[in-house]
């Protein structure tokens, strides 16, 4: 689970965010930072169950991203992430395709996978694929619903209009006009910090598998 103090740390960090305080306090964000590596480690092995491309043996330093902002093209020019993360697919953190993802902040936690903004031949796959097979598309949003009521795809990035090739009639066009592929599931603080967090985490990843699946066949065509 995660513990108290992580998430303590996490507030003062952001009441603190300057480089004085954080060095005052890196103790602190090691010991966190090493909690998270720990219960990322857990979920690992069981994602690995659930999701047979994810590799059990992935080093779990390698999915946690780091708490060092880059400021160099932010007007917000504050140093440090106020919350911790981890990223985890086949290579870890690197997402070059879709995977999971773990947010953890006292004011909002969630976890979600998918695809962020695709490359441009990833996309295209995508959306033929929506267009070939657009029932089992909604069937995984259906399940990821119905598994978690509070689920939702995310509608952030999306298109103004049509993208070339497709009509702006076409039945599915508020799918193929997104930018991005990822669904979301919020997740209490609380429950991080409960006996059993794993395995929440784990059943909202399970919710979200036949989601990465549509898109990992939309890319192997």
């Amino acid at each position: 689970m995660i513990e108290v103090n992580t998430f303590n740390f996490l507030r003062d960090l952001a009441a603190h965010n300057d480089r004085e305080w954080f060095a005052l306090n890196k103790e602190k964000h090691d010991i966190a930072k090493e909690n998270l590596i720990n219960f990322t480690s857990k979920i690992i092995t069981g994602l690995s169950k659930i999701d047979k491309a994810i590799p059990p043996d992935i080093n779990p330093k390698n999915c946690v991203m780091r708490i060092y902002r880059d400021v160099r093209f932010s007007l917000d020019k504050t140093p440090y992430k106020t919350n911790f993360a981890a990223g985890i697919s086949p290579n870890g953190k690197n997402f070059n395709g879709p995977g999971y993802y773990l947010h953890i902040n006292p004011q909002e936690c969630f976890i979600a996978g998918g695809y962020w903004m695709p490359e441009v031949n990833h996309l295209r796959l995508i959306r033929q694929e929506i267009d070939y097979n657009p029932a089992v598309f909604k069937e995984s949003l259906k399940l990821l619903s119905k598994i978690n009521p509070k689920a939702c795809l995310d509608k952030n990035h999306t298109l103004k209009t049509a993208p070339k090739g497709y009509s702006p009639d076409h039945p599915e066009i508020e799918f193929i006009k997104l930018k991005s592929f990822t669904v979301t599931v919020p997740i209490k603080y609380r429950e991080l910090m409960a006996p059993g967090a794993e395995t929440k985490v784990l059943n909202g990843f399970a919710s979200i598998y036949p989601f990465i699946l549509f898109l990992r066949n939309a890319l192997s065509h």
